[in-house]
């Protein structure tokens, strides 16, 4: 991604690509001219029905059970401010900064489109917040996922109004929010009637958190992949079980894709060549042969939760709505549950479990590398007994399945009462996302393992070549992780080819 992008125009409908560019600092934020106009002439009309001294809840009435509760006008402004500050509870290690960037901007976003009431320098201050990389604390724990991520929305919303803490992107000291505004060139805002509400009730925290994570997912499920065509390789596997013919009588989307995918990084294999007249295995096992029917099913899934991820960063997800009256020229404020995560949490959790295979399936494919010794040599070691090879690697990717194994316990099967009851249904949606966060990285490490054994296996063939694909997917991980001489430390290795495989390094 390149840092000369367009700006994105707040109050549209982001992709998941425009949310991950803006997120990691590689897009600015602007507020076109249009989005101005309307964000002003709906708070105008809001102020006009403030007038008229109409109950409308969390503008002047409590919030939750304390809806009933009638607010003096005199206290409207110290009604949003108490919201934050009370509401500011949350606990646990704060989001990175591009989660919490990514949150900003999806809280941004939806105020654009002007169905919130806020005043245009609400807006106009989250969008100098990105653009200039301030980072408010936001702990990561806290939410249910309804009424929207409340928690750590009003950590976000401390920084807009001077208290809390923040620091700049890439930054790791935390300083009080009015310095990091100060040397921002920025100045915090006294909240008005609706604007705390506005600023936290809504599923923006679940869509930080959970989109970046399925952004990293596609970087990771086409490496994926290449991964599985390397491991086909070294074990002297059979391609015959991607032929087209085949998968066109189970012409799932993610089956056929990822056999067209390993049939052409697997063309022209020399390797291949060399053993495919003598080969008198019929079959491989599972895990090399069936990859386009499981791992085409966890693509399925991901490309579902993307769908609903995108859908909801194009959502308005506030509480009470502005919206346009029945009357030319008129405005509503309509009380609902947009807010709600459910849709967000179920996606999560489906991505969740469908990345739990994935990288079981890859699990497996390590297993055949260190252990299939007619082949390879035993554990990929150069000097077996002497040296160890990948013995331990493959026990760090097991251990690795087994927690996301227990992270694939579906958040969403659970719902707890809060605020008396009157929220009596939620959709734990923060808590998917963040189990999916986990997931994705624990996976990538997995995937870097087995590149890794991969690549010795094909290596061992020498001086036979594989594919071009595969032969230039193996230069690039030699920049990262050289040819093992004998017994070397993994874990450093391990992370950093991990951290290339999310950040797309290996696609194609």
């Amino acid at each position: 991604m390149s840092k000369t992008s367009k700006p994105f125009s707040l109050g549209t409908h982001p992709d998941i690509v425009d949310f991950a560019e803006v997120a990691l600092g590689y897009r600015r934020t602007v507020l076109p001219p249009k989005a101005l106009k309307l964000i002003a002439a709906r708070r105008a009309s809001l102020e006009a029905l403030l007038t008229e001294d109409r109950v409308m809840y969390g503008i002047n009435t409590g919030f939750g059970e304390l809806a009933s509760q009638r607010v003096s006008r005199e206290s409207l402004k110290s009604l949003q401010v108490n919201l934050i500050r009370s509401h500011a509870c949350g606990v646990g290690e704060p989001l990175d900064d591009a989660e919490t960037i990514g949150l900003m901007f999806a809280r941004a976003n939806e105020l654009a489109m002007g169905n919130s009431g806020v005043r245009p320098v609400v807006v106009k201050l989250l969008s100098s917040l990105i653009n200039k990389g301030v980072v408010p604390f936001i702990p990561s724990k806290g939410s249910v996922g309804a009424s929207g991520d409340l928690a750590p929305s009003a950590h976000m919303a401390l920084t807009l109004i001077g208290e809390g803490m923040a620091k700049f992107a890439g930054d790791e000291k935390w300083q009080p929010s009015a310095a990091v505004l100060k040397k921002a060139g920025l100045k915090p805002i006294e909240l008005a009637e609706k604007e705390g509400l506005a600023l936290i009730n809504g599923t923006q925290a679940m869509k930080a958190v959970g989109g970046l994570a399925l952004f990293e997912a596609m970087n990771l499920f086409y490496s994926a992949v290449l991964t599985g065509a390397m491991s086909l390789e070294a074990l002297k596997g059979t391609p015959s079980a991607f032929d087209m013919r085949i998968h066109e009588l189970k012409p799932h989307a993610g089956q056929l894709e990822v056999a067209e995918m390993l049939e052409a990084m697997l063309k022209g294999s020399k390797i291949r060549a060399s053993h495919a007249a003598n080969d008198k295995r019929v079959q491989d096992p599972y895990s090399l042969r069936c990859m386009p029917q499981a791992m085409g099913a966890s693509r399925d899934a991901i490309e579902y939760a993307l769908n609903v991820y995108e859908t909801e960063l194009g959502s308005v997800t506030d509480n009470p709505l502005v919206v346009e009256g029945k009357k030319k020229g008129s405005i509503e404020v309509l009380s609902g549950g947009n807010f709600h995560g459910q849709a967000v949490a179920f996606a999560a959790d489906f991505a969740a479990i469908a990345l739990t295979a994935l990288g079981n399936i890859s699990e497996r494919r390590i297993a055949q590398l260190v252990g299939d010794f007619k082949i390879l040599p035993p554990f990929l070691a150069r000097n077996p007994g002497l040296e160890s090879g990948f013995m331990i690697a493959h026990v760090t990717a097991a251990a690795l399945c087994n927690e996301n194994k227990i992270l694939s316990h579906p958040a969403s099967a659970d719902s707890i009462s809060t605020s008396a009851n009157k929220e009596d249904f939620v959709s734990m949606g923060m808590n998917a996302a963040l189990k999916l966060s986990t997931v994705v990285h624990n996976v990538a490490r997995i995937y870097a393992i087995e590149m890794m054994a991969a690549a010795e296996g094909v290596e061992f063939h020498r001086p036979l070549k594989s594919s071009a694909r595969i032969e230039t997917a193996l230069a690039q991980l030699r920049e990262i992780s050289p040819a093992f001489k004998g017994d070397e430390v993994f874990s450093g290795r391990i992370e950093a080819v991990a951290e290339a495989i999310l950040g797309g390094y290996f696609v194609n």
